[in-house]
């Protein structure tokens, strides 16, 4: 048989995801990698996460081994109001404002599902975390793209490009504004409260809708927390994303979508379609941690954990490169990523082939782009290794550098 001519566009349309293709190397004996931004294992709460895995086995075996409903774990809900308020002051949540799904994956792809098509406008950040630009991708929307500054996205660039769409008569095709508000996937940076609100007033004048993705803002290491857009300009103007991977563990796969009633019942029905229900067990799980335990407590620890990793990360770039011109590098107040830009004429996923040979592994840029187009930047995770191999990590790609930059003239 002849699959490509089985094949829907959507099939067609599939592609693997670079940075899963390049950490495969990741595993080869000797090798350091940035690449995934996995979380340390040593910050799971195990002993905790066992003992009520045990329990809710036991003793809610009726609920925890059965199928769920779609909207999910009632009990999970509850302990997400909690959590919303103390985390970012949000009030008001009721239990139709709340959708869980199996990752924050999941969230992004039932997101494209309702909103977007062919005719559809995407807003998004350059760079774009790589899991929403696949998930918006499969329906064949068209991207527009708006620079990342030191303090987030280019606001002024971004209301110059809704006034030229306008002006075609092209901004009811706008579905939403993509953004990580906070310690961006993969540049690093967080918006100011400044252009956070030039952000809502610029999607309230247009009347488009904002999809605020914020997986790490809760691992601030330094800095003042800043309220959510969600928090700012509420569920009529702002979806909100979160999830579980990165402050409790990523193997639970929770993620949730907080927003307006009728955004969260079309989500909810797109969820229907595509997995009935994520899993009774994982939530009951969660809902039972939290109800026990005080989260920020016990993220203190991993956020120290990763606040060093990330100094000895910066440290260790100011030592190597700062006798290249014109390499520079974000210093992230949060979160799991630095994200690096080399001298014009470097090309990172060029480069990624000595970066093999030396075993030191990262994500070239050009996996943050929607187009495929050439990067100087990369990114580097300093969350997995231990201190000392970020060092020696830091120490190869210095070389790898050097290396590629003679070979090519630009250095």
């Amino acid at each position: 048989m002849d699959l490509e001519s089985k094949l829907s566009e959507i099939g067609k349309n599939l592609r693997s995801s670079l940075i899963r293709e390049l950490l495969k190397y990741a595993s080869v004996p000797g090798s350091i990698s940035f690449g995934g931004g996995v979380p340390d294992p040593e910050t799971f709460p195990r002993h905790e996460l066992a003992e009520i895995a045990k329990e809710v086995i036991e003793k809610d075996y009726k609920y925890t081994l059965q199928y769920n409903t779609t909207e999910g774990d009632d009990e999970l809900a509850k302990q997400m109001v909690k959590l919303l308020e103390k985390a970012y002051g949000i009030t008001g949540i009721e239990r139709e404002n709340l959708l869980f799904t199996t990752g924050s994956q999941q969230a992004l792809d039932l997101i494209a599902r309702i909103f977007l098509d062919k005719d559809s406008i995407c807003i998004a950040e350059f760079p774009v975390y790589l899991g929403a630009a696949s998930a918006f991708r499969i329906n064949f929307p068209k991207f527009e793209t708006i620079p990342l500054q030191d303090d987030g996205m280019d606001v002024d660039y971004l209301e110059k490009k809704l006034k030229e769409l306008d002006e075609k008569g092209l901004v009811n095709q706008v579905k939403f504004i993509y953004t990580v508000p906070n310690f961006h996937n993969p540049a690093g940076v967080t918006m100011s409260l400044e252009k956070r609100k030039r952000l809502i007033e610029l999607a309230e004048k247009y009347d488009i809708l904002i999809l605020e993705d914020d997986p790490y803002g809760m691992l601030r290491f330094e800095g003042e927390n800043l309220p959510s857009l969600y928090k700012l300009a509420g569920p009529d103007r702002v979806v909100l994303l979160n999830t579980f991977s990165k402050i409790l563990t990523p193997g639970l796969r929770l993620g949730i979508i907080i927003g307006r009633a009728d955004i969260v019942r079309k989500a909810t029905l797109a969820k229907q379609a595509a997995d009935l229900c994520s899993p009774s067990l994982n939530q009951r799980i969660a809902a039972r941690y939290l109800e026990r335990y005080d989260l920020f407590e016990q993220l203190k620890p991993g956020i120290e954990l990763y606040r060093k990793k990330k100094n000895t990360m910066i440290k260790a770039l100011e030592e190597n490169f700062s006798d290249i011109p014109g390499a520079k590098w974000v210093n992230p107040q949060g979160g799991l990523f630095v994200w690096m830009t080399l001298p014009e004429g470097f090309d990172t996923m060029d480069m990624f082939e000595i970066a093999k040979e030396k075993k030191i592994y990262y994500i070239p840029g050009q996996a943050f782009t929607v187009d495929d187009s050439v990067s100087t930047s990369m990114r580097l995770s300093f969350c997995l290794p231990p201190e000392e191999k970020i060092i020696e990590g830091v120490k190869r790609l210095k070389e790898v550098v050097v290396e590629y930059g003679k070979k090519k003239g630009l250095i």
